[in-house]
């Protein structure tokens, strides 16, 4: 059985979520990192995953998609069981930081090129596979690049390549896992332009945050993780103290019996 092409029927006053875990557990090595999560992401919102480090917010995303395989609850994609859940062209997926091109060499365009392929699979790209990776590349602000190799890139413009390769597939869900750490203002602001755009044309959106930011006019919900349970799921908290100052760049880690400030965000 197979999911279906079309939108879920609505349930109530609400279509059916684009993202539903319930009770999610999970472990990496012997350490418990989930402990019964509930998450639901609807069509067309965007919601803020927050949390001090290794409070399990990397852990869920990359259980939503299946990279880190659960030990109890449940995982519904699109109103479908994770383990049936075949189209991922509809999910577009931005891990954290990382060289763009994985050590190889290539370049912007052959990069992003290749978030292109779970549309096209076996097939040679079309007109318009390539029209969306030019129009993925121009959205990132990174058009006068697209022929450099990515090695010649700064790490906010490999932050972009990245986004920009997840965009390629004109994906319905969009997640990104922390996208604005340790990137410059400049490409912070763009990255934010990029995202609002993609808000706008109705892409539903999940990120991991340790800061709003540049992004927080965005925000429609935040979803609070401390020690792998949810603490708070509803308006985004504000910022307070040395977060809320202007160029705050939250890499600290906290430890456990550290207060949750900064408006539940760490």
């Amino acid at each position: 059985m197979t999911e279906p092409a079309t939108s879920p029927p609505m349930s109530g006053t609400r279509p059916e979520p684009v993202i539903s875990m319930r009770s999610g557990t999970a472990t990496l090595g012997a350490r418990p990192v989930l402990r019964g999560v509930d998450l639901t992401v609807h069509r067309g919102e965007v919601v803020a995953l927050l949390g001090a480090n290794g409070s399990g917010k990397s852990t869920a995303v990359r259980s939503v998609i299946g990279q880190v395989p659960l030990t109890g609850g449940t995982v519904e994609l699109f109103g479908t069981p994770l383990r049936r859940f075949r189209r991922w062209a509809r999910v577009g997926y931005v891990p954290q930081r990382t060289t763009a091109s994985g050590g190889v060499p290539a370049t912007v365009h052959e990069v992003v090129s290749s978030g292109r392929l779970s549309r096209t699979r076996l097939r040679p790209p079309g007109k318009a596979d390539r029209a969306a990776v030019d129009r993925a590349i121009a959205l990132v602000g990174l058009g006068d690049r697209a022929r450099d190799s990515v090695d010649a890139l700064s790490g906010g413009q490999h932050q972009r390549v990245l986004i920009a390769r997840a965009l390629a597939a004109e994906p319905e869900l969009l997640i990104m896992d922390e996208p604005m750490a340790g990137v410059d203002l400049a490409s912070q602001e763009i990255l934010a332009t990029t995202l609002r755009e993609q808000v706008a044309a109705g892409t539903t959106v999940l990120l991991v945050l340790h800061e709003l930011g540049p992004l927080e006019p965005l925000i429609d919900r935040a979803v609070v993780l401390r020690d792998g349970c949810v603490t708070h799921d509803g308006p985004p908290p504000e910022a307070v103290g040395q977060h809320a100052l202007p160029g705050h760049d939250h890499v600290h880690p906290h430890a456990a019996s550290e207060p949750v400030r900064t408006g539940l965000l760490t």
